[in-house]
């Protein structure tokens, strides 16, 4: 099973109107994150006059929550569910504050607005891949450092740690169905003069 969400936090800012949006979006790992992540924000821009929310808190889609927060029903908090939802994204949380600007954008405007801004945000995150990894430490000698690198980098390999000892161990995180193939691949190039321990097998975010 593998599931995509975002990584990190990441903010975008739009006017509609003179009312000003201010779209926070963040990966969250449980529901205590995503009403930690909500809570700060709303926070932040405690002035402000709305703070809406929506978020799929687990991997599965069966744990969402929303909030419209003052707005008509159904017109803030349920759009920027059905965008987070639509997007195939998990574990993902969004914040669409307003500053209302004077100019009242009516139910389906503000429907319009809210999905929009969301929409909008949640294309420029930068997204991640959740996919079962094995992780192991690979140990070479320093003279197949050089090689070993350029095969995590050719191969897209994420290199969790580097220990220079007597030799050097690289602690790598490769997707499952793809270690196999990736440890034999990297026997072949260092014509078998690399240790293989493996360690253990997690969700992992993969850079898509």
């Amino acid at each position: 099973m593998k599931y995509l969400s975002v990584n990190g936090e990441f903010q975008t800012v739009k006017v509609i109107e003179k009312s000003r949006f201010i779209t926070t979006s963040a990966h969250v790992k449980s529901e205590a994150e995503a009403k930690e992540f909500v809570s700060r924000i709303s926070a932040k821009y405690a002035d402000a006059t709305h703070n809406c929310y929506a978020y799929v808190c687990d991997s599965l889609g069966n744990f969402l929550r929303f909030s419209d927060d003052g707005e008509p029903q159904g017109t803030a908090g349920i759009p920027i569910l059905e965008v987070i939802r639509n997007k195939k994204l998990f574990q993902t949380a969004v914040v669409v504050t307003r500053y209302f600007g004077g100019i009242k954008l009516g139910a389906g405007g503000l429907l319009r607005a809210y999905s929009g801004c969301a929409a909008e945000n949640l294309d420029g995150a930068q997204k991640v891949s959740y996919e079962l990894c094995a992780e192991s430490v690979y140990t070479v000698g320093y003279t197949e450092t050089d090689a070993a690198l350029r095969f995590f980098g050719e191969r897209g390999a994420d290199l969790n740690g580097t220990e220079y000892a007597n030799e050097v161990n690289f602690t790598v995180a490769v997707k499952k169905d793809e270690e196999e193939d990736f440890n034999s691949a990297l026997l072949n190039r260092l014509n078998g003069r690399v240790r293989i321990v493996k360690k253990k097998e997690y969700f992992y975010p993969f850079k898509v």
